[in-house]
């Protein structure tokens, strides 16, 4: 099943024209940006900051990658029958190799998760010991990516490090939206990512400025 959106300019009645659409590709779109934020947040962390844990309970940041890496590929593999080419984890665990692995992985599922008709993200699947919607199972998934990338955006505050956009502004990028706070993310893509190694991009941050950057300084 399909909806339709509208799209275009001057064409069909009020100027639009109806434009079929997966009912999905919202997922699909959703699991795009969520590869790029995930990878964006991964190109923050320093090299020799790889082994640190602010607790003896909690992930290093080289354990959150190996993580999300063979987490991800269980969930895809095992719930949603996502498979992929190449192993879930590099030969060489650096933060480099990190980037380039979960980059490739995650393209691979992107491109076929992008082919899959309405009816496969409807159709039910094992979800651990309960069933639920294909789509259900992608949304919790992202989910989870989000609540450790999370983590390690609490590990550069902690090391004094500034932070560029995940979803919205931060206080480096200016702080509150209602003070004119934009979003600036750190490359334009995966491949600028990976073009620059994982390192400096082109982007500078314009910093807190003046104001305060929370609603209660």
């Amino acid at each position: 099943m399909y909806l339709h959106r509208l799209a275009g300019p001057k064409a069909g009645r009020g100027g639009y024209t109806a434009v079929i659409v997966p009912r999905f590709e919202f997922l699909v779109e959703s699991y795009r940006t969520e590869r790029e934020k995930t990878l964006g947040v991964w190109s923050q962390v320093p090299d020799a900051e790889m082994g640190f844990r602010p607790d003896p309970r909690a992930r290093s940041p080289l354990e959150h990658m190996v993580h999300q890496c063979l987490s991800e590929e269980a969930w895809m593999a095992n719930m949603l029958g996502i498979t992929v080419s190449r192993p879930a984890l590099p030969a060489t665990e650096t933060r480099l190799e990190f980037l380039r692995r979960y980059a490739e992985c995650s393209a691979e599922r992107l491109a076929q998760l992008g082919a899959k008709p309405d009816d496969w993200f409807e159709a039910p699947t094992a979800f651990f010991d309960v069933t639920r919607s294909r789509a259900w199972v992608l949304v919790r998934r992202m989910m989870h990516s989000a609540h450790h990338r999370g983590q390690l955006t609490a590990y550069l505050r902690v090391w004094g490090q500034p932070l560029f956009s995940t979803y919205g502004p931060t206080a480096d990028t200016g702080g509150l939206p209602k003070n004119g706070a934009t979003v600036v993310y750190r490359y334009d893509s995966v491949e600028d990512l990976l073009a620059h190694h994982g390192g400096a991009g082109e982007r500078a941050l314009p910093g807190t400025g003046a104001l305060p950057p929370t609603e209660r300084p």
